[in-house]
């Protein structure tokens, strides 16, 4: 398990992206960035909980599809799927995140969000 600090220096950082995200004409919507910290924290929260299982339910299909890895944007889509219903469960538990397209919204917020906050924790060096 990682270092607790640092987990707490990018939930801030991670909350903010997701407003950020939020802002953006994609149909994330939040209500403030309390409930962005409370979504940010769920998010990772459920990637804690659920990627491992998620993973091994989608093995064998991700096997078959990259050749055994050999195909990396095969690897990429199938991390991005689960970051998706990562981002699409916790906007279902929490009623300050909504998704108003739906599906839609869930794709490219989570691939933002994803994309945002990697950048943006490497340049902070967390």
């Amino acid at each position: 398990m990682g270092n607790p600090l640092h987990w707490l220096a990018q939930w801030p950082i991670r909350a903010a992206v997701l407003l950020f995200v939020a802002w953006l004409p994609l149909g994330v919507e939040l209500d403030g960035f309390l409930p962005a910290l409370i979504a940010a924290g769920l998010i990772g929260l459920l990637g804690m909980l659920l990627t491992l299982p998620l993973q091994a339910l989608l093995a064998l299909p991700w096997a078959i599809a990259s050749l055994g890895g050999l195909i990396f944007p095969v690897t990429w889509l199938f991390n991005w799927l689960i970051n998706v219903v990562l981002f699409g469960l916790a906007a279902l538990l929490l009623p300050a995140f909504r998704l108003r397209f739906g599906l839609f919204s869930a794709l490219l917020g989570a691939v933002i969000y994803s994309l945002l906050s990697a950048l943006i924790l490497r340049a902070f060096g967390l």
